[in-house]
């Protein structure tokens, strides 16, 4: 028993060195869709603000704007690493605003069928966002490069 115990935190240990090569990737991944999407918004702001409207968003117009900025520049802080868990936190709620409105059948199903809740647009957006938010951008990031430059600075 005791050898099984030593051979799971073995594995556990090496797995640790995988954390935050697998933060980058979703970073570079997810970051790059929100950017796109944010993009794609930026350049359509008319459609957008309309089909808000029709979801009984308030000011619409001003909505669009804000949100295509946020996930476009958010999208670009998350590939940089920089501000990582307060792009996330905005990036996430703006998915749950985006599940209020736009898909509330599936995101009130979550339980009663949640296959119609992971099906529905936002929910690897809000998947992606709440794993920066929780564990951060891990260490190949400008969040961390900044920490280290701070941390000799504030030393006595």
């Amino acid at each position: 028993m005791v050898r099984l115990m030593r051979v799971c935190s073995d594995i556990a240990t090496k797995m640790n060195y995988l954390q935050s090569p697998f933060l980058l990737a979703i970073r570079l991944y997810w970051g790059w869709q929100f950017a796109q999407t944010g993009w794609g918004k930026k350049h359509n702001i008319a459609k957008i603000a309309e089909f808000f409207a029709s979801l009984n968003i308030p000011f619409p117009e001003f909505s669009a704007h804000f949100i295509s900025g946020l996930e476009f520049f958010g999208g670009l802080l998350l590939i940089l690493g920089l501000a990582s868990r307060l792009t996330g936190f905005l990036l996430a709620a703006n998915m749950l605003v985006a599940y209020w409105t736009a898909d509330h059948d599936a995101l009130v199903s979550i339980f009663s069928d949640p296959g119609k809740f992971y099906a529905a647009d936002p929910y690897t957006f809000l998947f992606a966002s709440l794993m920066l938010l929780i564990f951060g951008a891990g260490a190949l990031s400008a969040d961390r490069l900044i920490v280290r430059k701070v941390s000799v600075w504030v030393r006595p």
